[in-house]
């Protein structure tokens, strides 16, 4: 089963997938985070102070590398997010700012010029970002909002942004026809309740496959954009 494990900001999406990956053997997909893209993209910026062009080439790059890692495991894999995320994060700066954390009132941007070019781009980036989707996820795994937003300072995102993104990636996703399944709780709740619905196989212990990936998540590089250069 190709399952994309889906959902907004500070869902848990990454721990979940390495969870469900070693407790299922699926082998896990994903690509390099933003964090890890900028210093090799646009060196010396943080994501809130790139342009709209520069987002659109982030967002390429991310979804070009998703592609690729996931052309590698065949029809059996657990992707850590979709192609239809960087897309819909794109699509929801047109409506809250480029940079959504100088939009302190979290009402939607004046249209200028720039906005309604970014807009005519961005959709239609969507087209092989849904096209994609469509060919290479037979399920979505939908985690809900549960938690705070992480505050690391790495987020440019305000909670209009997360609920916004959040609906709207489930929206996409229902147009589509992918099936979806919501799994909420915690991570040893979610691999019970995924793995269950799923009828996915058990290759060692919940225990062990929680503390596994907590040792992975506990060994990702966290720096900043900035510390990266």
């Amino acid at each position: 089963m190709r399952l994309a494990v889906s959902g907004t900001y500070s869902t848990g999406k990454t721990i979940t997938t390495m969870a469900l990956a070693h407790y299922t053997g699926i082998p896990r997909s994903a690509a390099k985070t933003m964090r890890e893209l900028l210093p090799i993209s646009v060196p010396g910026k943080t994501l809130e102070q790139c342009t709209g062009s520069e987002i659109l080439m982030l967002i390429t790059r991310r979804n070009t590398e998703r592609a690729v890692n996931e052309s590698h495991l065949g029809d059996s894999f657990i992707s850590d997010g979709s192609s239809i995320h960087e897309w819909i994060y794109g699509t929801v700066r047109v409506i809250v700012g480029v940079n959504p954390t100088a939009n302190t009132t979290m009402e939607n941007v004046e249209r200028t010029d720039e906005i309604r070019y970014f807009e005519d781009v961005i959709d239609k980036l969507g087209v092989p970002a849904k096209q994609h989707a469509l060919a290479n996820y037979d399920a979505f795994v939908r985690l809900p909002i549960e938690f705070p937003m992480v505050a690391d300072g790495h987020r440019p995102v305000n909670e209009r942004f997360r609920l916004l993104a959040d609906e709207m990636i489930q929206a996409e996703v229902d147009k589509l026809g992918i099936p979806t399944f919501t799994a909420g709780g915690t991570v040893e709740e979610r691999l019970v309740s995924i793995t269950g619905h799923y009828n996915l196989p058990t290759v060692i212990s919940i225990e062990e496959a929680v503390a596994r990936a907590k040792a992975d998540y506990d060994a990702i590089d966290t720096r900043s954009e900035l510390e990266r250069v």
